[in-house]
């Protein structure tokens, strides 16, 4: 056997032994199971560290089967064993309230467009500096928002979930948090969630604040603790600052590609783009105010100008040597959302090799990873504990 080998049934040991730890101090806190607390005390204290690793979250529920941010999609991530639920992507209504969809313009994903009482409203607007047309949550109110249901976003590679078009409404935050709670005494073991505030400097300029709307909820609810299993998140690093100073969550900021700049940074003068967040002196930076990062998945391994992977970035080093964890964003099992060598055929909705593709991914040592499949990344990840 060669030393590389060695090293890599030692760390697949290892990886074995933190994922029995991990479920026993996840499982324990709830069920009051003999050493829950030694296991979290290896965990740095339990919380989000006292997840399994790597730790798969449900990226806006199981939305590869069903339309995205709905009851039935966060309960099937539940259902298929997802560690966390990214339960939502929050955008407010006028009248003040947080709903979860993946954008404020909902006429991709819900029926808003086959409401002629609500035609007039269609408009278009400047979204962190994009004119978007179509239907904004904050020019209705919460009971007309319930009248629409929810669609299929991306009919054209899961044409099945068309099936459940206009099955579920559009879920409040607050409804979020009490399923939760539900669910907990259901399953009897916690359910973490992830939910993310969504332009949050566009909603604060229209007098809508995000963040106090959130902090308000989660405390009215006693889920605003450094333990509380709510990890909260942002693509703007201000509203996870803001957030700092609000609750006691832990909190990742989301990083999109290397030559962007949040919006946030955009609408103050920040010339710091993502690659300088993610250089050794922006990564400690962000872990002043931060316990995680969740870049897209090019961040780790860049792609060639054919699709394919080239070599990983030292991120997952860089950020773990700033006390960081790294859930990157996203897996899905479809051919188009694939690196190119992962891809089977050429249909827009078949199913190329997931599974290699995770493992790839995986050895780079990444904490976790967003995925609209649960089912397949729990799959890839006992694949990959097995070593």
């Amino acid at each position: 056997m060669g030393a590389q080998e060695s090293n890599g049934q030692e760390r697949g040991t290892a990886r074995r032994a933190l994922l029995g730890a991990a479920v026993l101090g996840a499982g324990g806190a709830v069920l009051g199971l003999p050493g829950a607390a030694g296991a979290d005390e290896r965990h740095g204290g339990g919380g989000y560290r006292s997840l399994p690793r790597p730790t798969v979250i449900g990226h806006r529920g199981a939305s590869g089967y069903r339309p995205e941010h709905t009851f039935g999609s966060y309960q099937l991530a539940l259902d298929l064993g997802a560690d966390v639920v990214e339960a939502g992507d929050l955008v407010p209504t006028k009248d003040g309230h947080l709903v979860c969809r993946h954008e404020p313009e909902i006429g991709g994903t819900t029926d808003v467009s086959a409401h002629p009482e609500f035609a007039d409203r269609k408009t278009t607007k400047t979204l962190d500096g994009v004119a978007t047309t179509g239907w904004f949550t904050e020019d209705f109110t919460l009971a007309e928002l319930k009248t629409l249901r929810a669609v299929e976003r991306i009919p054209a590679n899961r044409p099945h979930n068309t099936l459940y078009n206009g099955r579920w409404e559009i879920p409040t935050f607050e409804e979020v948090l009490r399923w939760q709670d539900e669910q907990t005494r259901k399953r009897g073991k916690q359910v973490w969630i992830y939910p993310e505030t969504k332009h949050p400097t566009y909603f604060r300029k229209l007098g809508l604040g995000l963040e106090e709307r959130v902090a308000r909820l989660l405390r009215k609810y006693g889920k605003d603790k450094k333990d509380s299993p709510v990890i909260l998140q942002s693509f703007e690093p201000g509203s996870i600052e803001r957030l700092d100073k609000l609750v006691g969550n832990p909190l990742a900021v989301l990083l999109s590609a290397a030559n962007t700049r949040p919006w946030d940074f955009v609408e103050a003068g920040d010339p710091r783009t993502v690659a300088d967040l993610v250089t050794p002196e922006g990564l400690k930076w962000i872990a002043s105010f931060a316990q995680g990062i969740g870049p897209t998945l090019d961040l780790i391994i860049p792609k060639d100008a054919a699709g394919n992977l080239t070599q990983p970035t030292t991120l997952v080093a860089d950020a773990h040597r700033a006390g960081l964890i790294l859930h990157p964003y996203t897996m899905r099992n479809e051919n188009p959302f694939l690196p190119a060598s992962f891809r089977r055929g050429t249909a827009a909705d078949a199913y190329g090799d997931a599974f290699g593709a995770f493992k790839v991914y995986f050895e780079t040592g990444i904490d976790g990873v967003f995925s609209d499949n649960a089912d397949t990344a729990l799959l890839a990840r006992s694949d990959f504990l097995k070593g």
